[in-house]
């Protein structure tokens, strides 16, 4: 079995997602289906296929997330030190050519969230910067062509 490295906090959204899908949003839905069959003729009845397709989704969401949890394997972010990036660091970037700088954190593949600047640890930014130091100077692939940039920070 293939194992996904997450940091614990990850695990627990995953987790916490996973319960409310199955206490919350299931039964939710089951009543939805269950109304929309009481309005009758299921074959133009527009709620019962929103619903239907809904349920789809969620199912398939726990699906996913029972199959992924197991595989899990956590790594304590907390105890790591060093100016050198790896798994579960904030690197600060500074783009060379247009003197903007920008902090991520590099994370597993099923916490990756570009709206809290979180970036899988598969993803050619996390590839090029990890094992670089404080200063080393680093090209990343970008749909654009290669962008130079530097590592100003490394925390964890």
């Amino acid at each position: 079995m293939q194992k996904f490295p997450m940091t614990a906090e990850g695990l627990a959204k995953l987790e916490e997602e996973l319960r409310l899908l199955k206490s919350e949003e299931r039964p939710s839905i089951i009543r939805a289906i269950a109304e929309a069959r009481a309005h009758g003729d299921l074959s133009e009845n527009a709620e019962y296929h929103a619903a239907r397709e809904r349920q789809s989704f969620i199912e398939g969401r726990i699906g996913e997330l029972e199959s992924i949890i197991p595989s899990v394997e956590v790594i304590d972010v907390s105890r790591m030190t060093g100016d050198q990036v790896r798994f579960g660091a904030k690197v600060t970037i500074l783009d060379e050519e247009t003197e903007k700088e920008q902090t991520y954190r590099i994370v597993g593949q099923y916490e990756a969230d570009m709206k809290s600047n979180s970036i899988s640890l598969s993803s050619p930014l996390a590839k090029a910067l990890m094992g670089k130091k404080v200063g080393d100077s680093v090209e990343v692939p970008a749909p654009g062509g290669s962008r130079a940039v530097e590592i100003t920070q490394v925390s964890f």
